[in-house]
């Protein structure tokens, strides 16, 4: 956990006044002033890039948390972002939040490819390259057990797509929100340069993996494009993040490592 944005940051941003509550999700470094939610930048041009594309953003049927400027025009202050509170709670709604997610792609989808992705080295870019076969595990960051053998036997089996690549938001399980009968609420985009078919399908693993969802959320949607193969790189991509982090619990490798041993066998039928 973070400590709360100091005094000189809410002041930048309007809410000096407000006392910062810890929100629940974000890794344990989102806070909420009133109502605007502010969280670190770990990279201050990804911050602004997506503060920029998001700020007139207009989307029928979804709720967008706007980006709020500080005082004198900046997107980030002191390494904080901010952006208004939208209501709502993350729910077992998956075809809801695959359906938010096909009208927030269809919305970028002329949308340049932001530079910054590529010189972006966190982990879970290293797992989405990995994923995608652009790089090796050199390092051996996903060690030699039983998770590493399935992961190089996943990775065998990819094959050429065809689907094309443009901004996504590739982690929209937990991501949007339900509040009532209010349209769902997409909140922290973290985007990522690959087909939306992709971040269907990592939405897909996420939900067998995390959320309780069965494979017929597999089935229904085996119309979308190149879909055996985005759910393959999807499952490879959190299979990946889940061996080499370091905050990993066995809880959550036995699950992603089960979801994973299910979806082979249904990629393989």
């Amino acid at each position: 956990m973070t400590n709360p944005p100091a005094e000189h940051v809410r002041a930048a941003f309007g809410v000096a006044s407000a006392e910062p509550e810890l929100l629940a999700g974000g890794q344990g470094t989102t806070w909420r002033c009133g109502d605007t939610v502010l969280k670190p930048a770990a990279s201050t041009a990804e911050a602004a890039w997506i503060a920029s594309t998001f700020e007139q953003l207009q989307i029928a049927g979804i709720r967008l948390a706007r980006p709020v400027r500080s005082s004198d025009g900046r997107w980030v202050v002191g390494g904080w972002t901010a952006q208004r509170f939208v209501a709502g709670r993350p729910e077992d709604r998956y075809e809801e939040v695959l359906q938010a997610a096909d009208r927030l792609h269809s919305a970028l989808a002329g949308v340049p490819q932001p530079r910054f992705l590529a010189d972006r080295d966190d982990l879970y870019s290293w797992a989405d390259r990995l994923a995608w076969g652009e790089i090796e595990d050199v390092q051996g960051r996903l060690g030699d057990g039983h998770g590493a053998n399935l992961f190089a036997e996943l990775a065998a089996g990819r094959r050429p797509v065809t689907a094309t690549a443009q901004v996504v938001h590739g982690d929209m399980f937990g991501n949007v929100l339900f509040a009532a009968s209010a349209p769902p609420a997409v909140v922290d985009v973290t985007p990522y340069w690959r087909p939306p078919e992709w971040a269907a399908a990592v939405i897909v693993v996420d939900a067998i993996s995390w959320g309780g969802a069965t494979t017929d959320l597999v089935q229904e949607n085996a119309e979308r494009p190149d879909w055996p193969e985005m759910l393959r790189r999807a499952l490879l991509f959190r299979l990946g993040v889940s061996l080499a982090h370091p905050r990993s619990t066995a809880e959550s490798l036995v699950e992603i490592l089960s979801a994973a041993e299910v979806l082979q066998d249904q990629l393989a039928s």
